[in-house]
């Protein structure tokens, strides 16, 4: 009688990272040829174990180094209470622990939830790593997810649909330690919002299908890369590629085996029994002192480290800049040399390269350059707007602002145009002036200026710019300041937020002397802070 694992084949499919356009990792599917064993498995969890460990051996007859996603359902580890003998085939085939990523999957109703939640946490001690699969098209409840931790976020590309819900989930990862994945991406309008709504991985039709064997060639759009921490640059986590790792004790001649087999690997990184970084060998140094006249006699049975030098690493909350940092120190021959990414325990996550790093840095700078405007060098709304959608994406009130001067064009007219552009260069300096922690400041065009700003910040910002004298080539002017308070939840996105502000502009607009009106978005009405109406005349 024929068993199941006659007619089961595996496909691999690549995790591709959207800044370098490298792949990340494999995922192996289970592809039976007939029947419905994942059905079966979804019932019987010893069943299910036994697909995750077939699924590691296919994976590793194809001598893949990338790191890989295996597959399993909640319910098989809560039954289980965790994968022992999954962990002793990665042990069997050589391979890590912390670079193989367990794919938990719904669903999850009728789950015991502290029954997972103890396997998960068995799982993490003996090095696995944990994603949370099918977000978004499953019922995985959110308390569970920020329970289980997971170090990614996989979202289904029916949420794409919903790029405010995609942005809120990148939040929660962001605050969570959590990469973020879109799975099931077919098109390239889908890749431009999982870019856009801030994912840094993704998989799907349109970057490679499934196949029988593992590829390294996929295509990725070109485009901008997603949503980065603003003022603290892009984090390291956005450029790391799978590293290329060995034991310790691993030999010169097995460095130099895996060297020669797998000519896009740059370095390979020696790591102790708990994953720890301890020397790191660098492809073109290795590979000369081995091609010398006695070199492979000299070194090819004894330890690699040898050959190697002290590994330069970053934790994965580090920003680009601290990377260039690391690589700042140090002799200049190693300047092309792989940094290590390590978690907080120490264990190597991946690595990333100076060259993706220095691109994405320059194109940051060029596109933030192009964004700005030329007579005060602040950013435009689009930088602002921006951050108000991530500010609504983390359920964080905001007080959003518009600034203007009164009667700019008789100004122009009076003063002339030079007295015109000195006024607006003053107000853009007084604005960064009064903008303390979060507060972000845009220029948007003429005398026009966005403030974003926490509530408890608009009364000092008022202040700075309100209650000073302001003049043009001596002609006293005045400036209008309108103010729309968002609490969490009173809108859905920069768009609405901007037509409650407009009203209250022009209610400003219509006051007479520097003047302030404020009013939230949630409420009618406004309130008058600065000002009096025109209509009433002055007293005496």
């Amino acid at each position: 009688m024929r068993s199941w694992t006659d007619t089961l084949r595996f496909a691999f499919q690549p995790v591709v990272n959207l800044m370098t356009g490298g792949v990340a990792a494999l995922e192996i599917l289970a592809r039976p040829e007939s029947g419905d064993v994942l059905a079966e498995a979804r019932r019987d969890p010893e069943l299910d174990g036994l697909l995750a460990v077939s699924a590691l051996r296919a994976a590793v007859r194809r001598e893949t180094l990338l790191p890989l996603h295996v597959n399993v359902f909640a319910g098989t580890l809560a039954d289980l209470g965790g994968l022992q003998p999954l962990h002793d085939a990665v042990r069997e085939a050589g391979r890590l622990p912390w670079e193989v990523t367990l794919d938990v999957c719904p669903p999850y109703t009728h789950v015991p939830r502290r029954a997972l939640l103890d396997a998960v946490a068995v799982l993490r001690r003996q090095g696995f790593r944990i994603a949370a699969d099918g977000v978004g098209d499953g019922d995985a409840p959110l308390r569970l997810l920020t329970d289980l931790a997971p170090e990614l976020v996989k979202l289904d590309a029916s949420l794409l649909a919903r790029p405010a819900a995609v942005r809120a989930m990148r939040v929660l990862c962001e605050e969570s330690g959590a990469l973020l994945a879109v799975e099931g991406v077919e098109t390239e309008a889908q890749c431009a919002v999982a870019r856009a709504a801030g994912a840094q991985l993704a998989q799907g039709e349109l970057f490679a299908p499934p196949a029988r064997l593992p590829t390294v060639d996929v295509y990725v759009p070109p485009g901008s890369p997603g949503l980065v921490p603003p003022r603290s640059g892009p984090s390291v986590r956005q450029f790391v590629r799978p590293a290329a790792l060995l034991p310790a004790t691993a030999s010169a001649g097995r460095v130099r085996a895996l060297l020669t087999g797998s000519p896009d690997v740059s370095g390979v990184l020696l790591v102790d029994r708990d994953g720890v970084p301890v020397r790191s060998v660098h492809r073109s140094r290795f590979l000369l002192s081995m091609s010398g006249r006695y070199g492979h006699a000299l070194y090819a049975d004894r330890p690699a480290a040898k050959l190697g030098d002290p590994p330069r690493t970053v934790g994965v909350d580090a920003t680009a800049w601290e990377v260039l940092d690391v690589v700042a120190v140090g002799g200049p021959n190693r300047t092309s040399d792989d940094v290590a990414v390590v978690d907080a325990r120490g264990r190597c996550v991946g690595v990333v390269r100076l060259a993706d790093l220095v691109r994405a840095l320059a194109e940051s700078r060029v596109e933030e350059a192009a964004g700005l405007n030329p007579l005060t060098r602040l950013p435009g709304s689009d930088a602002i707007t921006a951050e108000v959608d991530r500010r609504i994406a983390a359920g964080r009130a905001f007080a959003l602002s518009w600034l203007d001067v009164d009667r700019f064009k008789q100004v122009n007219d009076g003063a002339g145009f030079a007295a015109g552009d000195e006024l607006i260069r003053a107000v853009g300096r007084a604005l960064l002036q009064a903008a303390a922690g979060e507060t972000r400041v845009g220029h948007i065009g003429g005398d026009d200026f966005l403030v974003l700003t926490d509530p408890d910040g608009l009364d000092p910002l008022a202040a700075l710019v309100l209650d000073v004298p302001w003049s043009a080539d001596g002609r006293p002017v005045t400036l209008s300041l309108a103010t729309v308070l968002c609490a969490p939840g009173s809108v859905p996105d920069h768009r609405r937020a901007a037509a409650c502000l407009a009203p209250l502009k022009k209610a400003a607009k219509a006051l007479r002397g520097a003047s302030w009106v404020l009013g939230r978005a949630d409420a009618p009405g406004h309130e008058i802070r600065r000002g009096t109406d025109r209509t009433t005349a002055p007293a005496g």
